[in-house]
């Protein structure tokens, strides 16, 4: 499935709901995944990590629904052509970590 793909799947199953509870609503039920993937990280299982992997993606997908964000062109429009900090394909920037 690609970026473009899921996020018109997440859209089908869930727009409804996704903006009647809108964006601020919809970024703290992602905040909540965010902290369920960090325990399941320090203390999981791989099938509890992928599957909290799984839900923050589908939380960014549904944030981004809300906010009329396609993905793939966010992504292509700040990473297509290498590290945004010093434009190589590995990043040398010396400032982030």
């Amino acid at each position: 499935m690609t970026l473009d793909e899921f996020q018109q799947f997440i859209e089908k199953m869930y727009s409804a709901k996704d903006r009647e509870r809108g964006a601020a609503g919809t970024f703290m039920w992602m905040s909540e995944e965010i902290g369920e993937l960090a325990a399941a990280i320090m203390e999981g299982t791989q099938q509890d990590k992928s599957e909290e992997f799984a839900d923050v993606m589908a939380w960014l997908f549904t944030l981004a629904n809300v906010e009329g964000i396609n993905l793939t062109e966010a992504i292509r429009a700040k990473y297509g052509d290498g590290c945004p900090g010093c434009g190589a394909w590995v990043c040398t920037c010396k400032s982030k970590p």
